[in-house]
């Protein structure tokens, strides 16, 4: 794990929504509403405000469960879920009606809105994949599959759908046109079946996760892969880019979810959950991830983090910083808009921070380890 993470002061909250276990988690565009989808075919949508609390509105109607939702890319308030029991479903989350249905063939398992928002792409257990039109929420396009569909995505020009497939194809993504859904490339992306697409909100790369337990990093524009991430040890269940995308993270059947650096390709934090993750998914705005899965001791929750960064300009999310102390005062280097105490710190540990930076402290001051401070602030600051 990479010594300088650029995570610190992780707020969690945990969310008990559902009375089964929660298949998947979305946060709307606007970040600012995040919906869940569960096993007790109810859909939840939850209203979240700056302090981390929030109302919820449940969203009632699917005979079976709800495995996977996504929200309008265009309108905040309305959400999109696929159910078992072979319908789909738009919601208002206003009122919490319904206010489109759409009944297929197959039990619906995975949902992907067009970036536009005119579309909604649908796959099933028969695997078939079919588009929706959303204004009329009428299939105007299908087409079926030798072998099983899992997670769809389109690329941020809408002009790409990308389809992964399961064990029988051996780690296959079907890249297809649209709208003729004529294949462009089949990409021999793993050694086991594809399970989970996430795209880039930069329109640079797109991620694959599969039950190989690795997680694969593609070029989006000449559809070759430049990175693999390695630290899950089995099958990856879910990943999502955050909004920046500076950070990718990966759920499986370990014990932890992992947050990696996308350019180094090295983990810079590892969140401990429960096993098996079902759905992880980072707010479009910030670094707050959502995610749920199968916990023994309260099955039907999902919970949330948040992740203040370095490169804030809060004072209390500022970690990357070099002290020298001298009497009476404290030289800084590498922070140009570090204001934390008026005379001192209350505690530090940089030891790894010099390294980090390659910085050689001259003697007497390189066995320092810790300072007090003189202020009357009472902040801890700890790297």
């Amino acid at each position: 794990m990479e010594k300088t993470t650029p995570f610190k002061n992780l707020l969690s909250r945990e969310y008990g929504v559902h009375e089964k276990e929660v298949r998947s988690v979305a946060w709307n565009f606007t970040g600012t509403k995040l919906a869940s989808g569960s096993e007790d075919q109810t859909a939840r949508v939850w209203h979240i405000e700056p302090h981390g609390n929030g109302n919820s509105v449940e969203l009632k109607g699917h005979r079976d469960s709800v495995e996977h939702l996504c929200w309008d890319p265009k309108h905040a308030e309305l959400v999109a879920t696929a159910s078992m029991d072979k319908t789909v479903r738009l919601w208002d989350d206003r009122t919490g009606k319904c206010v489109q249905l759409a009944e297929l063939s197959g039990l619906n398992i995975n949902i992907a809105y067009k970036p536009d928002g005119e579309l909604i792409a649908v796959g099933d257990t028969n695997n078939e994949l079919t588009i929706l039109d959303v204004r009329t929420f009428k299939a105007i396009h299908k087409r079926k599959f030798h072998c099983e569909v899992n997670e769809i995505a389109w690329n941020t020009t809408s002009d790409i759908l990308f389809v992964t497939t399961g064990k029988d194809e051996k780690g296959v993504v079907e890249v297809l046109s649209y709208p003729s859904l004529q294949p462009l490339d089949r990409l021999m992306a793993h050694t086991a079946g594809c399970h989970c697409i996430a795209i880039d909100p930069c329109g640079r790369y797109f991620a694959v996760g599969s039950a190989d337990a690795l997680v694969s990093l593609w070029d989006i524009s000449e559809l070759l892969c430049v990175r693999t991430f390695t630290k899950i040890k089995s099958a990856v269940r879910t990943i999502s880019f955050n909004h920046s995308g500076e950070y990718l993270a990966s759920g499986s059947t370990d014990c932890f979810i992992d947050i990696s650096n996308v350019q180094t390709g090295r983990t810079v934090h590892q969140i401990p959950c429960g096993p098996a993750m079902n759905s992880v998914d980072w707010n479009p705005k910030s670094n707050l991830l959502a995610y749920a899965g199968k916990d023994n001791i309260n099955e039907g929750n999902m919970k949330s983090f948040l992740f203040h960064q370095a490169h804030s300009t809060e004072q209390t999310q500022l970690m990357l910083f070099l002290v020298s102390w001298f009497p009476g005062f404290l030289c800084y280097r590498y922070c140009e808009d570090l204001r934390l105490h008026k005379h001192g710190l209350m505690h530090l540990r940089f030891a790894s921070l010099l390294r980090l930076l390659d910085y050689k402290m001259r003697p007497p001051f390189s066995s320092v380890c810790s300072m007090c401070s003189f202020s009357s602030l009472g902040f801890l600051w700890d790297i």
